[in-house]
């Protein structure tokens, strides 16, 4: 688990809201307060889709895309007030997450899923990874991967941050 701290917020929330930086990531939940506070959970209602719109086909995660929420997240931070505060728990696509473990040599079965928490404070924005395990295990190498990749990514992406 890594700590970053973004150093140019205005940059990193064009990426975070308008360029597609972030749409390989899932939505586990998203809090932002500005006038009110809003909290989305991303887990989706599959009981709301009709029985043949419901199947892996259609629906392939649990969490929804957050390119399809990004837009509802932007239209509530936007205007001329800074928000108060603000909170994203993200997740890797699994397909995408397997792949770099499978890459990386580490058993993509042992993990539940790569975080990303992104949050604001009114002042700075702190990234945050993490893994959620199936089950306990002493190796801890799939932090190790996702916190490298994070930073290579970030970087490709040009968001600048510093290690906390």
């Amino acid at each position: 688990m890594i700590a970053l701290q973004i150093t140019s917020t205005k940059n990193f929330m064009n990426h975070l809201l308008v360029a597609d930086t972030f749409d390989p990531f899932l939505l586990e939940e998203a809090t932002i307060s500005t006038a009110l506070t809003v909290t989305i959970d991303g887990h989706i209602n599959k009981d709301f889709y009709p029985a043949d719109e419901r199947g892996e086909d259609c629906i392939p995660w649990e969490l929804q895309s957050f390119s399809k929420i990004k837009g509802l997240c932007f239209d509530l931070i936007k205007g001329k007030h800074t928000p108060l505060y603000f909170k994203f728990v993200l997740h890797m696509q699994p397909d995408k997450a397997a792949a770099m473990l499978t890459k990386a040599q580490v058993d993509p079965d042992v993990i539940r899923a790569l975080v990303l928490n992104i949050r604001y404070d009114g002042e700075k924005t702190i990234l945050t990874t993490g893994c959620a395990y199936q089950t306990f295990t002493m190796d801890k190498s799939a932090d190790t991967v996702w916190d490298k990749a994070l930073k290579k990514y970030l970087d490709l992406k040009g968001i600048s941050y510093e290690e906390l």
